[in-house]
């Protein structure tokens, strides 16, 4: 394969396969009839989407919000939490079996808990979003730090190097990689945790605009939902690579590095 072609290829290989999921997608519902109520056509989904773009835009802003929120608490948290728990043994041990085991628990039976406790809205929705996605942060800084090698820390302390010189200095940008890779994992179930509480327990929100278009069979406008829901979370995904390879380029290969 030419170089220029294999460039191109490797450049736009997500669209090219996209648009081929989209266009057999397309050839099977029109050849076959499908019935738009039960699994609607990419065209139809288009139609409704353009057709109600302000009612969808307006539940899109709500769930963009609300999963920024639950986020942005989800890093804080994973953050200081990943750094007790990578520096220090004693929180490691006192402290990560317990979360493992919150962890397991699956986070829509923590919904109806939080409507007792807040009502029906946006604040269980940005609880849930919360709820579900501070695990990868704290389990990746905390990896980050944990796997800093013994002899590198009897050579800084040697030096005169204290705890924190060493957690500052060489603990937080060894584990920057895995702190970039934690918020891609995320950020996306941030959008899951926010749609999951917006479906039970919210009046706005692409979750909610999705139950209720199921209600009434309006099968295209639920796909738009998902659609919308799909490319907010793979813009905040590219927005966190873009990050990660300004600040850790130095951890990554090439993408053209496996050819």
């Amino acid at each position: 394969m030419k170089p220029r072609y294999q460039k191109f290829l490797i450049t736009h290989a997500s669209w090219i396969l996209l648009l081929s999921l989209l266009l057999i997608w397309e050839i099977i519902c029109s050849s076959l009839k499908v019935p738009e109520y039960l699994f609607p056509a990419p065209s139809a989904i288009w139609s409704a989407g353009v057709a109600r773009w302000e009612v969808i835009l307006q539940h899109a802003l709500q769930t963009f919000f609300t999963t920024l929120a639950g986020f942005a608490i989800a890093v804080a948290v994973g953050l200081l939490l990943g750094i007790a728990v990578g520096t220090y043994p004693v929180v490691y041990r006192a402290l990560y079996p317990l979360l493992v085991g919150f962890n397991s628990i699956p986070k829509v039976a923590f919904v109806p808990v939080l409507v007792v406790w807040f009502g029906i809205g946006t604040v269980p929705a940005i609880l849930t979003a919360f709820l579900i996605s501070f695990f990868p942060v704290l389990v990746n800084v905390a990896t980050g730090l944990a796997t800093l090698e013994p002899e590198l820390e009897d050579v800084l302390r040697s030096l005169g190097a204290s705890k924190m010189d060493i957690l500052r200095k060489v603990g937080l940008p060894r584990a920057l990689p895995y702190f970039f890779a934690s918020l891609k994992v995320a950020i996306t179930l941030a959008f899951v945790g926010s749609v999951i509480s917006e479906t039970v327990a919210s009046n706005l929100g692409i979750g909610y605009l999705m139950m209720a278009a199921s209600s009434s069979m309006d099968m295209a406008l639920v796909f738009a939902g998902l659609f919308v829901i799909g490319a907010m979370g793979v813009g905040m995904y590219e927005l966190f690579a873009f990050f990660e390879k300004r600040f850790t380029g130095w951890a990554h290969r090439s993408p053209g590095g496996a050819f």
